[in-house]
């Protein structure tokens, strides 16, 4: 009987460094899809590629270049694993059922509304009875003026809206406010930025500078909500990448940039997009993220961007994958 315990526990000792060994190997081969599209404030995703963070974290990364606004049906499709966000574009999705959990913010700012150098409009409501051009209905820069007018009572409601919103690709917007089609330009950064040093353009509203949105989380990293259940390990790596690397493009403004612009992860004139990150605090951040899409998610929803159906406080929850200590190192 004694025999027989002896050769169970070396069986059993047998098992598990097996098991432990082909968890090893097989976390060593998996592939992590990481998709990205092109845009100047997912430099955390290029430092971390770049500058060998995700390779420290021991992950396997296969970048994915994708279409603007793409990157919601590759995840669902599994195409790509994990991503960078809006976190206002990722809200409605989320509230849809996109299985997707959002595991740390990274940086704020991001949106800008413009309007010309010699318009009356001087202050948010003064946009009452005016035509905003916009990317897209549910895109950031949208959202955010959205709750800008919301929030200083203008009625942006589609069935009573004092506003109206007309959509035009990104590479038009300047030119319609030049001919007058529209009155301002929601737009991302740093098209906005280059805008306005082309045209002369007026910056209204700031995300990046004006209160209260100056310090809310408008960027997040987010996984799969298969990598996160099933490859829990991976996705707290992935995490810890994107901090690591969003510290570093603080501190690293210029190297940064530079290596966007010439590896091709971004268009423009790597001085004039430094200018532009440096008025965005990348100081990463899961309880920032939390703290923002809990103030967000109800703001969506008054103004009619989310269902009323859904608790907003369970879609918070819900929304999250914690790993413990990714907060403490940055804060």
């Amino acid at each position: 009987m004694k025999r027989f315990g002896i050769v169970f526990l070396v069986f059993f000792v047998l098992v598990s460094v097996l098991t432990v060994s082909c968890k090893k190997k097989e976390q060593e081969q998996f592939v992590l899809k990481v998709g990205y599209g092109g845009s100047l404030c997912e430099a955390p995703v290029h430092a971390a590629y770049e500058f060998g963070f995700f390779e420290e974290e021991g992950l396997n990364i296969e970048l994915i270049r994708l279409a603007s606004g793409a990157a919601f049906d590759a995840l669902t499709a599994g195409r790509i694993d994990a991503s960078f966000a809006l976190l206002a574009a990722i809200i409605q999705p989320l509230g849809n059922g996109l299985p997707a959990k959002i595991t740390t913010g990274l940086h704020t700012g991001c949106d800008i509304v413009l309007v010309k150098p010699d318009s009356d409009i001087n202050r948010v409501e003064d946009l009452r009875g005016k035509r905003i051009g916009i990317p897209s209905m549910t895109g950031s820069p949208t959202v955010y003026t959205k709750r800008v007018l919301a929030d200083h009572g203008v009625d942006i409601r589609v069935e009573s809206s004092e506003v109206e919103f007309i959509i035009y690709s990104v590479t038009d917007l300047p030119i319609v406010l030049a001919n007058g089609s529209v009155d301002a330009i929601a737009m991302n950064e740093p098209t906005a930025t280059i805008a306005a040093n082309e045209y002369g353009y007026r910056i209204l509203l700031d995300s990046a500078i004006d209160e209260p949105y100056k310090d809310q989380y408008c960027c997040v990293g987010y996984v799969s909500s298969r990598l996160a259940e099933r490859h829990p390990d991976i996705a707290e790596k992935y995490t810890r990448a994107l901090q690591r690397a969003s510290a570093f493009v603080h501190n690293n403004l210029e190297e940064i940039t530079r290596v966007q612009v010439e590896k091709n992860y971004v268009a423009g004139n790597a001085e004039v997009n430094a200018v532009v990150l440096s008025k965005f605090k990348y100081i990463p951040s899961v309880s920032g993220a939390y703290e923002a899409f809990g103030i967000t998610a109800p703001q969506l929803q008054e103004i009619g961007m989310l269902s009323t159906d859904i608790n907003t406080d369970a879609l918070q929850r819900n929304s999250f994958a914690f790993f413990d200590g990714l907060d403490a190192e940055f804060r």
